[in-house]
């Protein structure tokens, strides 16, 4: 078990230093030479992936209230029988926002 467990954590280091490779590019960032409010997201969720929440939160900070967005809001939606858009309409707000505010950081 020991062996399997050592074996995981090798190839998942691997995968984790190659990914940077196969990034998108962002055709905004490439037509027009400027940043787009979510240039930095892929790079972020690497660092986080990597276990290094700082530079994550340098790179892209709406990274993880996205991820948390994402987790809450798709399951609260299509797989409960109960509508929650109070929630749901709250978590975009303030994902939004945080996207919004760190964009306007990075082009000013």
């Amino acid at each position: 078990m020991l062996l399997l467990n050592t074996y995981i954590l090798s190839v998942w280091s691997f995968l984790l230093d190659q990914a940077d490779r196969f990034f998108l590019t962002c055709p905004f960032k490439a037509i027009t030479g400027f940043d787009c409010p979510g240039c930095g997201f892929q790079r972020s969720v690497l660092a986080l992936l990597k276990g290094n929440w700082h530079d994550s939160f340098h790179l892209y900070p709406a990274t993880v209230p996205l991820l948390l967005t994402f987790i809450i809001a798709v399951p609260a939606h299509f797989f409960t029988k109960k509508d929650h858009p109070v929630l749901i309409k709250t978590l975009y707000l303030i994902t939004g926002t945080i996207i919004l505010v760190s964009y306007l950081f990075k082009i000013c």
